[in-house]
């Protein structure tokens, strides 16, 4: 069974705003032009005014990338700024140390143990970190339901999962 590498997006605000946070942190865009063309590549016409009025809800900031030109960015579902890979992968590896029980793989999906409570919270982290092998993940207590695109990128993420939980595995300060 062939996967759609696409997502299908409802016309609605908040399916709006995820793929605006999505290309935020997948691309360097420094205006709102820029913002609202890529939009229209992917379906979403947007007026200016409304795309405005959502970089505002996103609390949208302009920093500078590295190469110095100023581009748009929102924080993250867990917090972080979108366009900062390497601070999402370090919250991962911590999160992943501190919170991570066990995985177990069924096919090409790993439902992943976490402490009581905590599951929300890997679960963003896991989100953020964006690995075209995770399709999406859902969250309870203390469980994860990791859906990846195929057997292979489950075995892949949960390799790379169980390595970030070793001891010895988070980055230091």
């Amino acid at each position: 069974m062939h996967m759609s590498a696409t997502p299908a997006f409802p016309s609605t605000k908040s399916a709006r705003h995820e793929m605006i946070r999505d290309l935020l942190a997948s691309e360097s865009i420094g205006s709102q032009e820029g913002l609202r063309a890529r939009l229209a590549e992917r379906g979403i016409d947007v007026t200016q005014t409304t795309l405005s009025r959502d970089l505002m809800d996103l609390r949208a900031t302009k920093i500078r990338d590295a190469s110095g030109a100023l581009i748009y960015t929102v924080p993250d579902h867990d917090g972080g700024l979108t366009h900062d890979a390497e601070a999402a992968n370090v919250r991962l590896a911590r999160w992943c140390q501190l919170l991570l029980v066990t995985s177990v793989k069924v096919g090409n999906q790993l439902v992943l143990r976490t402490q009581v409570g905590a599951a929300n919270l890997l679960a963003s982290s896991i989100d953020a970190v964006r690995r075209d092998e995770i399709a999406g993940t859902i969250a309870g207590d203390d469980t994860i339901l990791v859906i990846c695109r195929s057997e292979e990128g489950a075995a892949d993420v949960e390799r790379s999962l169980l390595a970030l939980a070793e001891p010895g595995a988070l980055p230091e300060n």
